[in-house]
């Protein structure tokens, strides 16, 4: 009896000491490197949710790779909403500082995105609340980027940076001529 008693003390000594090492590791690697959100609503139609039914993508986010403040145009990035900083909300980035953006719907019809901020918008505009209802967002409100679908089985794949048609930054020489 006092065997088992001295083996019961041993697993449980076992598996606290290993629960102060996982959560600790589990908190960093969450707030360090990736995490994984689910995308709700018809915003980022048709590259996410494409079906628009109940089933939410879920996508893994790379926070590791934004730790410099480095997107490009095209990837799809989770910021704090400038809105409400309670909130994330994920949308495709389609100018960078210095760019030229022709805006759809903002106050401006042309915008220079200032330095240290970036222009996002949604793939489905019209049921988009991004850069065209807030202007250009600030690099300090980006959480992570997209890098992949995880859910459902049937989407999994990578999550490659791609503007959609007739969006991104103005050609100046376009516009000079």
């Amino acid at each position: 009896m006092a065997q088992q008693a001295r083996a019961g003390r041993r697993y449980l000594r076992a598996f606290v000491s290993g629960f102060f090492v996982a959560v600790p590791v589990t908190v960093t690697v969450l707030d360090r490197f990736a995490c994984v959100a689910r995308v709700e609503g018809a915003s980022m139609q048709p590259s996410l949710n494409p079906d628009g039914g109940p089933e939410c993508d879920v996508v893994l986010l790379n926070r590791w790779s934004v730790r410099n403040y480095q997107v490009q145009r095209g990837d799809i990035v989770s910021v704090l909403s400038p809105k409400n900083p309670q909130q994330k909300i994920i949308k495709r980035v389609i100018g960078l500082e210095g760019d030229f953006i022709r805006t759809l719907g903002y106050k401006n019809r042309y915008v220079r995105v200032p330095d240290g901020h970036f222009w996002i918008e949604g793939d489905h505009h019209g049921h988009s609340l991004d850069s065209n209802s807030f202007g250009p967002v600030s690099v300090g409100l980006l959480h992570a980027r997209a890098s992949h679908i995880i859910w459902p089985p049937n989407r999994w794949q990578q999550i490659k940076p791609s503007l959609p048609p007739n969006r991104g930054p103005l050609d100046t020489e376009e516009e000079e001529g």
